[in-house]
């Protein structure tokens, strides 16, 4: 199982204190009974720590095309929302947002091709991520694209209650290729996509879907002809 390196100081603290304590045990030599007490639940929690820092390979759809925005989370989609104005793109919008279980890979991928021209982050609270208070208070961190074709789009990293870390280390002008990592949200949490023109964008989930990050196609977002 590879193993991300953005959790690199917990599973690596994690490994660090089981093998600490097989030492111990091995030294003190106590009842085998006495061993396995202490190591079994030691060892299962090192495993779920490393399951959560799993970095599985994705592979974009075979038929993919410029045009189609990919899941940028593992997880279900929560909600799908238009709106007519979103201060993110400065116009109406299509938010697809997407609700990551402790369970859920948590590596963020990019959406599409396009080059970043925005990373920001917002100090906030920690609410579930399951409530509507989440995406409107919570700490987040904003990443925005301008694809290729000119189109900008957003997408926001979402920390829950017990997500308190957001990894995003996004500069401005840094090369977006769609279905790559580009950072993660620790230990649950909510990942957003912002697509700009309601009216042009061809939603390709819902509610309740369950979508794998760069691979799941959300939305089709029409290319813009060149002037």
């Amino acid at each position: 199982m590879r193993l991300t390196g953005y959790g690199l100081r917990e599973w690596g603290t994690a490994q660090g204190i089981f093998l600490a304590v097989v030492g111990i045990v091995l030294f003190l030599d106590p009842p085998l009974a006495v061993i396995l007490a202490i190591l079994v639940p030691l060892g299962i929690l090192l495993l779920a720590v490393m399951a959560f820092f799993r970095d599985p390979s994705r592979q974009l759809p075979r038929d993919w095309t410029e045009d189609q925005m990919v899941s940028p989370a593992d997880g279900v989609i929560s909600s799908i929302e238009q709106h007519d104005h979103h201060p993110d793109l400065d116009g109406p919008g299509v938010v697809i947002r997407v609700f990551l279980s402790v369970l859920d890979v948590h590596l963020n991928r990019w959406p599409c091709n396009g080059v970043a021209v925005l990373n920001r982050h917002v100090p906030g609270r920690h609410h579930d991520a399951r409530t509507d208070r989440c995406h409107m208070e919570n700490e987040h961190n904003l990443v925005m694209l301008r694809r290729d074709d000119g189109t900008t789009l957003g997408v926001r990293q979402i920390a829950g209650l017990i997500a308190r870390r957001i990894v995003c280390p996004v500069k401005p002008d840094d090369r977006a290729r769609a279905g790559e990592r580009y950072g993660m949200i620790k230990f649950g949490s909510s990942t957003e996509l912002i697509l700009p023109d309601p009216a042009s964008v061809e939603v390709r989930v819902e509610v309740g879907s369950r979508v794998r990050a760069g691979e799941t196609v959300l939305a089709t977002v029409p290319l813009q002809s060149p002037e």
